[in-house]
């Protein structure tokens, strides 16, 4: 019982308490802007399962060096292994995640694959001329090149565009993903290809963004503007 009344009390001084903020002195705008800058850290960092009265209760009690419900050593137990438990089962359902998206990925390329226009690789790349340039050199993969892109799931969802931010990039062409080593390659300046690029060969199992899923498939248009930019 004492238990959910301090739970109570917890919640409610944590919920009513931002009413009641008044910024008065330099001192009050650096307290909020740290408790801003703590709360947005911990909310990119706390696991979904966690109990936020709970968090807020027990960071009150520590931060006040009042009585805890837990010691310091069980305390430490007690997360490490929830912690345990939790990467065991997120590794669990991104490695099914992954199974379930290859497979996808597969089917999607052999449909792919039967379109007119669509050249496969040995690699088990695929492209698509959209525009032909006026250039007549290929980059080599040790080159440097400027290229504009526009990077989307097989469902159409975009996950990275150059042309969306309205800026080309610049890079090492062995410094990317094979698939992008590879199809590069193919081009001439002034060309614009569309790469679908089976996960072997873009980011595998490990995703380098939340918007590309484990082992995706991935469509980018490239258009190669210039081979070693001065």
């Amino acid at each position: 019982m004492k238990k959910l009344v301090f739970l109570f009390l917890a919640a409610f001084l944590c919920t009513g308490l931002q009413a009641q903020v008044a910024l008065k002195t330099n001192a009050d705008s650096a307290s909020y802007a740290f408790g801003m800058l703590i709360g947005k850290n911990l909310q990119r960092q706390m696991p979904p399962e966690l109990n936020l009265e709970l968090v807020m209760a027990a960071m009150s009690a520590a931060l006040k060096n009042e009585a805890t419900l837990l010691d310091q050593q069980i305390a430490g137990q007690c997360f490490s292994e929830f912690s345990q438990k939790a990467q065991a089962k997120a590794e669990a359902d991104n490695k099914a995640a992954g199974e379930t998206n290859k497979a996808a990925g597969k089917k999607f390329l052999e449909d792919n694959g039967k379109r007119k226009g669509v050249t496969t690789t040995k690699s088990g790349l695929q492209y698509e001329v959209m525009k032909k340039g006026e250039g007549k050199v290929s980059p080599a993969a040790t080159d440097q090149v400027k290229v504009h892109y526009h990077g989307t799931n097989t469902d159409g969802s975009v996950f990275d565009s150059s042309v969306e931010r309205g800026e080309p990039i610049t890079f090492g062409l062995n410094q990317v993903i094979p698939g992008w080593t590879e199809g590069v390659q193919l081009m001439h300046v002034g060309d614009k290809f569309k790469f679908f690029i089976p996960s072997e060969i873009a980011y595998g199992e490990r995703s380098p963004s939340p918007k590309i899923k484990p082992n995706a498939t991935l469509i980018f248009e490239v258009e190669l503007i210039e081979i070693n930019p001065k």
